[in-house]
């Protein structure tokens, strides 16, 4: 049998694996302490995927589950020891071909506090929510200056993370 294509990606007081499989079909998951296992019947080429995965550290078998999608199988492994950062997801060091990180999702949680990262998104909730140049023309300000406060807060912000940044890459 095959190996299914698989992200990974760590948080405090768990892990996530997404097996990139599209309509899948028999679907099995089964967690142990230190083991996880995949496997279905992909495509409609009815293709048998599976995957044995000797975990980096021990898992909760009984906290952790999957939820299958048209697209993928995603899995929340509960950790034993929630905090412990996972360098990698399995057991040896070497390098699985069918494996990678899932950068988009991936947060170094160790080196953020919680505070640091609730800025971070609310400056990026911020960048969402703002239009483009020609509504800077329209500002009507109020009696109060709230829009003061407003672009007060978002150049604190955008100072803040131009900042971050800049030093992030000269590390």
């Amino acid at each position: 049998m095959l190996p299914a294509t698989a992200k990974w990606y760590d948080r405090r007081d768990s892990v996530f694996i997404e097996f990139c499989v599209a309509d899948s079909k028999d679907v099995k998951v089964n967690f142990d302490k230190m083991k996880c296992g995949f496997s279905c019947v992909a495509g409609t080429d009815n293709v048998k995927l599976e995957n044995q995965i000797d975990l980096f550290e021990a898992i909760d078998e009984n906290e952790s589950k999957h939820s299958r999608t048209d697209r993928s199988v995603l899995c929340y492994l509960r950790k034993a020891q929630p905090g412990k950062a996972w360098p990698r997801l399995t057991k040896e060091k070497a390098k699985v071909s069918w494996l990678s990180v899932d950068f988009n999702n991936w947060k170094d949680w160790e080196d953020d506090s919680d505070e640091e990262m609730g800025n971070f998104d609310q400056f990026s909730n911020m960048m969402r929510n703002m239009g483009g140049e020609d509504d800077l023309d329209n500002l009507d300000v109020d009696a109060d200056g709230a829009d003061d406060v407003r672009l007060n807060t978002f150049l604190f912000y955008f100072l803040c993370f131009t900042r971050f940044s800049i030093f992030s890459e000269l590390k």
